[in-house]
């Protein structure tokens, strides 16, 4: 008696399910294009002479690269643009340390009142900035004399709530008989903390890295109150100063400048994406 062989063809998706899918990828691709299309036409922009910008073709007719000259010769973009990148990675390196440091301490420490003392820390996310922005200023200027110098960008935002937060969710994850074992074998709590614990929590480094850059380098409203020469001012202060009367706006080096201030964010986010993937695949073969 022969056996019928157990082993078919799978069978094939109706048309149904194609139409389906392909409906669910035109959609995505469309959002993805609605998404796009703003930094599309503002690189295309940069490109264009001012009279063309508003014109009815996309692409430019003659693409020139005369906005970024002019608007590094004509305007001190260079300045404000190795000044802001100064302030974001100082501002973001220094966050993300403390930040790891107060999510560690509130994840594997027991202390009297840190039950209470994290409550009251994440209330302070509620708070909104304009309500702190009078006398975060009086303190600035009164306290500290830090007006026209980057530190107003930079101190203050050092502790922040919602990064404590975020590391101390991560943190809880890590294994205390591991961090007990480094304890045995005569390790400081600072050793620890910088040889164990940041290199296991590099994902969420890396993402609240780019949280945070992000975050500083976009900043416009506190630099417009703290940095009043504008010898000092950052890249958005700068691209809003290039604000002219009606009809007399550059938005050809308005353009220029915006597409300047978009590339240090991607290259930004390309780098620590890869920091990002190296931490997961260092935590996947952990012990």
């Amino acid at each position: 008696m022969t056996r019928r062989s157990s082993s078919r063809a799978a069978p094939r998706p109706p048309l149904s399910q194609h139409l389906v899918h392909g409906l669910i990828y035109a959609f995505i691709v469309a959002i993805c294009v609605f998404t796009t299309f703003p930094f599309i036409w503002m690189l295309f922009s940069s490109l264009k002479p001012l009279g063309e910008i508003f014109g009815q073709g996309l692409l430019p007719a003659n693409p020139s690269l005369e906005n970024f000259r002019r608007l590094f010769t004509e305007t001190p973009a260079l300045g404000a643009l190795v000044r802001s990148f100064l302030i974001a990675l100082t501002a973001t390196v220094s966050s993300v340390f403390f930040c790891a440091l107060g999510g560690y301490g509130f994840a594997k420490f027991r202390f009297p009142g840190r039950g209470p003392l994290f409550a009251l820390m994440l209330g302070t996310m509620t708070v909104p900035f304009a309500v702190m922005l009078v006398p975060l200023f009086v303190m600035m200027r009164n306290v500290f004399h830090w007006i026209d110098t980057p530190w107003p960008l930079i101190v203050p935002g050092i502790a922040n709530a919602f990064g404590i937060f975020f590391m101390r969710q991560y943190m809880v994850s890590i294994s205390d008989e591991m961090l007990d074992a480094a304890r045995i074998d005569g390790a400081s709590e600072w050793q620890i903390f910088l040889r164990l614990v940041l290199p296991t929590t590099t994902p969420a480094l890396a993402s609240l890295g780019i949280i945070f850059f992000m975050g500083s380098w976009n900043n416009y409203l506190w630099p417009t109150i703290v940095l009043r020469d504008p010898s000092s001012a950052t890249l958005p202060v700068l691209i809003a100063s290039l604000q002219g009367d009606a009809g007399r706006t550059p938005y050809d080096l308005i353009m220029a400048a915006s597409v300047v201030s978009t590339l240090p964010m991607l290259i930004v986010f390309l780098l620590l994406q890869r920091f990002f993937y190296a931490g997961i695949t260092a935590g996947s073969v952990k012990g």
